[in-house]
């Protein structure tokens, strides 16, 4: 074949494949573009107390392109009276996933189902607990996010020994049903004695046992409260909390800083709205055909100090100048 009819060729294959190749990239788009992303989400608190970490969800979904109102529709289950039937309703509307915002409400879902894929938000340990198999291989249904509140129990506990260099005695906050705080109370004590502080276990098993309890721990002359991390009905409590130790004076010490928009002095840990962002990726590779069993959990690698300056003025608390330049974020 001559140079001019190969040419000739050529152009009347573009001329013909072109609007081919266009026409089903198109269609490719269109089709994506119509994939509607159906969540739910499956929470032991209130939406008010939880809905600013909602919100990071919500914009890691948009940032993963999914718009509610355009091709994101969510079912939102919040409240522990009915975790299991908010559980049972979510797992009979064969959803893309559901994510879910603790332990309790993670274990509840995957009894509920064995087939939903779940995204779970900074639970505590989920190997040790037997939500996954291990964090590279989750298996079965389950993924997401964990949090490393166990290993930071002993750095929280030095940070505090380091705001309050005279305190010896501090009373930590628990929740009897919670199992995660069972084996953190044994590492605690470790750290406590390294330390060399008294501590003072203050147990609640529901929101109404706080008042009581810490008038109780009251009487053994604490310096400071200590909360333990990672457990949903503290954190729906906080705002008790932070009014209690207010209440007795008490410099306090949390895991997230939620506690301390809230009032409390301080908190070290991860941020939830990071995590709550980050199952947004986790959610957009299971619409896309990942199965959650091979989706490695994460875990957080970056902490933030928050110290409020104004409950440490209020309690005539001198900051010590190295904790405010580490701070990563001052209240003021």
């Amino acid at each position: 074949m001559h140079r001019a009819q190969w040419s000739t060729v050529r152009g009347f294959l573009a001329v013909l494949l072109v609007p081919l190749l266009a026409a089903a990239l198109t269609t490719a788009l269109a089709q994506t573009a119509a994939k509607t992303l159906h969540i739910g989400i499956l929470s032991s608190g209130t939406h008010e107390n939880r809905n600013s970490l909602e919100q990071s969800l919500v914009q890691g979904l948009r940032d993963q392109g999914y718009i509610e109102g355009k091709n994101l529709i969510i079912e939102r289950r919040y409240g522990w009276s009915k975790a299991k039937e908010n559980a049972a309703e979510l797992a009979g509307m064969k959803l893309d996933a559901v994510m879910t915002t603790c332990t309790p409400s993670t274990r509840i879902m995957k009894e509920a189902s064995s087939l939903t894929p779940i995204v779970m938000a900074a639970v505590s340990d989920p190997v040790g607990q037997g939500i996954v198999t291990s964090l590279a291989k989750p298996g079965q249904n389950v993924t997401g996010t964990s949090s490393q509140a166990e290993d930071l129990l002993a750095k929280r506990l030095e940070l505090l020994a380091g705001l309050l260099p005279s305190s010896r005695t501090i009373a930590v906050l628990t929740n009897a049903n919670n199992p995660v705080h069972t084996l953190s109370w044994r590492r605690l004590e470790v750290a406590a004695r390294a330390l060399s502080l008294n501590l003072v276990k203050v147990e609640i098993g529901k929101p109404d046992e706080l008042l009581a309890a810490m008038e109780s721990a009251m009487q053994a002359g604490p310096n400071a409260l200590f909360v333990m991390p990672d457990d949903p009905m503290m954190f729906n409590i906080r705002a008790q909390i932070v009014e209690a130790a207010a209440k007795n004076r008490l410099p306090d010490f949390y895991w997230a800083s939620q506690f301390v928009e809230a009032g409390g002095l301080m908190s070290y840990g991860e941020s939830l709205r990071e995590s709550y962002h980050a199952t947004a990726a986790y959610l957009d590779r299971i619409v896309k055909g990942a199965r959650p069993g091979d989706l490695p959990v994460t875990q957080p690698t970056r902490f933030e100090m928050v110290i409020n300056l104004r409950t440490a003025r209020t309690l005539a608390l001198d900051v010590p100048r190295p904790l405010l330049m580490r701070a990563n974020s001052l209240i003021d």
